[in-house]
């Protein structure tokens, strides 16, 4: 009887380690590469956090409802809340006193309005907390009525 083999005698985990290292290498290589040549747009970012630097966001795509619901709710200052809560609850960074807001209408929680945004760009129409829809019921018709207008639907209800 002898002892079973490990793994350090055997060459083929050993050469799969140096593949992997190569790779990353190269994958940084590559990241590294794409920055100085000022393309950092192509490659998508490990943590997306909030701009916090008070520039301008870029005009990104996004999809008619987003942009309709951004129109309808409302960007405040931090500091014009009454009863904050803590922290954004999608990143998890605290509120500083010059943030831009949004507090959505239906369940009233706030978040930072390009952590929300962000969210809206992913088609998604509810609240990433309770899942309630971001238009309250009574503003459904006025959101309604602008999603036709920007498909080019002007009287949908007439014949």
């Amino acid at each position: 009887m002898g002892f079973p083999l490990g793994y350090t005698d055997l060459s083929f985990p050993k050469l799969f380690l140096h593949l992997l290292s190569i790779l990353g290498f190269i994958t940084k290589l590559i990241f590294n590469l794409l920055t100085v040549l000022g393309f950092p747009d192509f490659i998508e970012p490990e943590f997306p956090y909030p701009n916090r630097t008070g520039e301008e966001e870029t005009t990104r795509l996004c999809s008619v409802s987003a942009a309709i619901i951004r129109e309808i709710l409302p960007v405040v200052k931090f500091t014009d809340i009454v009863d904050p809560p803590e922290n954004c609850a999608v990143c998890l960074y605290e509120f500083d006193s010059g943030d831009e807001i949004r507090r959505l209408m239906n369940c009233r929680h706030v978040f930072h309005r390009s952590c929300v945004d962000r969210w809206m760009d992913h088609d998604q129409k509810t609240c990433p907390l309770c899942r309630k829809e971001f238009i309250p019921e009574d503003m459904m018709g006025i959101f309604n009525e602008k999603l036709w207008l920007a498909f080019g639907v002007s009287n949908f209800y007439e014949e």
